[in-house]
């Protein structure tokens, strides 16, 4: 039988005394958390664990004795040691000791009330404290070859490890009957400004909370829920994108103790995706009202504007004559051309009307940016579809009449298969896509847009600097390594971390978003656009994605 024994390596260099920590009995594993050092009366010690074991819900005891002697090893001190056994009867009784400067250790075993003792193999096992318990095992999926096993072994160490923080708390500095060494016997880990934040963060996320509820009931107002202004709350992917920032200041501002790792990386993330949106934000505000940016692209935007229009309205000329050669049905033809150059002539009209107030409509936009990059972004996604909405128009006329036309053919098709023949459907006339591929590349902008705004809201930008800094804290696994071996002698491996990689990361922490675009390939959405089923490409209400 193989006994495994877990020793923190922080420990190497204690002073003799008793190990306490917990035992494994269904992986014969035992899981060293600190040595108590001589002086001690066993009934403070038992006393002590006793208490621990209440706040931690571990069951701890105390596993066998170490010896950490520089010289030669006394045969008191080894008597000693053994008798400590009858005191605290733990079987089996593990007895490690360090010889003077010698690299390999000695670790047996005593069995005093088992009937028939046998001789173990001892395997000491090296492991980082502080890293164990802050890091986060990630067990693999179960794929039927034992991994998922294996990973549920050492997620028990890895909890036993964590659950006993309590245990840590006390460092040589306190002023008590038990001496521990730990990973924090020097001095408990801490920082004022964390402490500082701790204090401060409960009264401001309790006055955070009560303005957050104040929002949300307006939100929740039936003012929103009339005509028409359910309307734009429904249409504008900005009114989505600040119902779901609200939700994330809701999640991150509770008072409501995250209960799992999941949930605290969760908070995580999104506190720190927001804070970054927001400095994103200001940057692009802060390059915005320097030089006088605003005002340059209020020049710009009308000579652009005229521009279009005489392209589109070139284009209807020529569509209403013969375009290519062809010969087109030309009341059809004069009719929608009309109808569409008019449809030009208002949006001009308007674009003038506005003029004078761009500058200022632009200003306002601009301040936008301080409510972070994701917001500024959809009002520049509305803003398109607001500009682009004569376009929009003719793609919605045109496909129309365009599938109506290909419905109108099938359906003649099929009559023409099973029953008689149908002269209507040699008179197929040609169709050109120009507006559909201006109403194709007005989609890809906005569908670029809002692929930023979903990759700023749904990446894990915590987890990813935890995985860049702090690798061990997100942790996929084990490997062990070895470090001496010599007969006679226990097997000494070295526990090391194996960190999740990047994909991982991403893929288990990913926020889920309400995107405004939908879950399609572009060949798809292409597919739709032509078939005159893409009639809002840009909203899908309360669609969410994970």
């Amino acid at each position: 039988m193989v006994l495994k024994v877990f020793f923190p390596s922080c420990c190497s260099s204690a002073d003799s005394g008793i190990l306490i920590g917990r035992w494994l009995s269904e992986q014969s594993s035992a899981v060293v958390l600190a040595v108590v050092h001589f002086p001690f009366i066993p009934v403070q010690v038992k006393q002590y664990l006793g208490e621990v074991q209440h706040l931690t819900k571990v069951s701890l005891s105390v596993l066998g004795s170490w010896s950490n002697s520089k010289q030669e090893k006394e045969e008191g001190l080894s008597e000693f040691l053994e008798d400590l056994g009858t005191i605290f009867s733990h079987e089996p009784w593990i007895q490690i000791s360090k010889e003077g400067d010698s690299k390999f250790w000695s670790c047996s075993t005593l069995q005093k009330h088992s009937s028939s003792p046998k001789e173990e193999e001892v395997i000491l096992v090296y492991y980082d404290q502080r890293k164990v318990m802050l890091s986060h095992l990630h067990p693999p999926l179960d794929t039927g070859d034992g991994r998922a096993e294996d990973a549920s072994k050492l997620s028990a160490i890895f909890d036993t490890v964590a659950r006993s923080r309590v245990l840590f708390m006390t460092d040589r500095y306190d002023e008590g009957p038990i001496k521990l060494t730990h990973w924090q016997s020097e001095g408990v880990e801490a920082s004022i400004i964390v402490e500082l934040l701790k204090q401060t963060s409960v009264p401001a996320c309790m006055l955070l909370t009560f303005l957050l509820s104040l929002v949300s009931g307006i939100c929740r107002s039936r003012v929103l829920k009339f005509w028409p202004l359910s309307f734009l709350w429904s249409k504008l992917s900005t009114c989505e994108q600040l119902g779901h920032r609200l939700q994330h200041l809701q999640v991150i501002s509770s008072n409501k103790k995250a209960q799992t790792q999941t949930q605290l990386m969760r908070k995580a993330n999104i506190f720190v995706s927001l804070l970054i949106d927001v400095a994103l934000g200001i940057l692009l505000m802060s390059w915005l009202y320097r030089k006088n940016r605003i005002g340059h692209l209020a020049d710009t935007l009308i000579p652009v504007a005229d521009h279009v229009a005489e392209e589109l309205q070139d284009l209807l000329q020529w569509l209403m004559g013969a375009p290519a050669g062809l010969k087109m049905n030309r009341a059809l033809d004069q009719v929608l051309g009309r109808f569409f150059l008019y449809h030009i002539h208002l949006w001009i009209s308007y674009i003038h009307l506005m003029s004078p107030f761009i500058e200022m409509i632009l200003w306002y936009v601009g301040l936008s940016a301080c409510l972070g990059l994701t917001v500024a972004l959809c009002i520049l996604s509305d803003i398109i579809a607001l500009l682009t909405f004569h376009i929009y128009c003719f793609y919605v006329y045109g496909a129309r009449l365009y599938c109506l036309k290909i419905y109108g053919l099938s359906s003649l098709w099929r009559l023409f298969r099973g029953k008689k023949w149908n002269v209507l459907r040699q008179r197929v006339d040609s169709c050109s896509y120009d507006l559909d591929q201006l109403r194709l590349l007005v989609v890809i902008v906005q569908g670029l847009i809002h692929l930023l705004v979903d990759l700023i809201d749904s990446l894990p930008l915590y987890s990813l600097i935890l995985r860049l800094c702090r690798s061990y804290r997100l942790a996929a696994g084990v490997k062990f390594r070895v470090l001496e071996q010599q007969d006679g002698k226990p097997l000494r491996l070295l526990m090391q971390i194996n960190p999740l990689s990047y994909g991982a990361v991403v893929q288990t922490y990913r926020l889920p978003t309400y995107s405004c675009y939908p879950k399609d390939s572009w060949a798809s959405l292409c597919k739709k656009l032509f078939l005159g089923e893409l009639i809002y490409p840009w909203k899908h209400k309360g669609e969410k994605q994970d």
